[in-house]
């Protein structure tokens, strides 16, 4: 089920947002019940091997999906402390609940983001 417009029913989107500023940032993670963001450089090995386990997450599960390119949004990253890419963090409710960094396997991130949409 796709949708452009955030709902606030738990609707997701089936393949990841590009976070585009801070207030979008703002916008996304308290517009929508679960929102997973990986903070990425696109020079970043590591960070690109995630990408297809991210794009299935959207697809397969009901959290969005965000993506922040932190060499364009350093300040949002800091706000983080984002010190690695990959670095995912995850939003409930628009609360942040769990941040990890580096390459996390595809159940491991399904299974985070099961415990807060079930």
């Amino acid at each position: 089920m796709a949708t452009d417009a955030p709902s606030g029913s738990g609707q997701s989107l089936d393949e990841p947002l590009h976070v585009e500023s801070e207030d979008h940032f703002e916008e996304v993670t308290t517009s929508y019940d679960v929102v997973l963001v990986d903070f990425y450089a696109d020079w970043c090995g590591p960070c690109k091997m995630l990408e297809p386990v991210l794009e299935g997450l959207a697809s397969e599960t009901d959290a969005v999906i965000a993506k922040v390119d932190v060499d364009q949004h350093q300040q949002l990253a800091g706000s983080f402390g984002v010190r690695g890419v990959p670095t995912l963090v995850l939003f409930a409710d628009g609360e942040q609940v769990e941040q990890q960094t580096g390459v996390l396997p595809a159940e491991r991130l399904r299974s985070m983001i099961e415990g807060y949409t079930e």
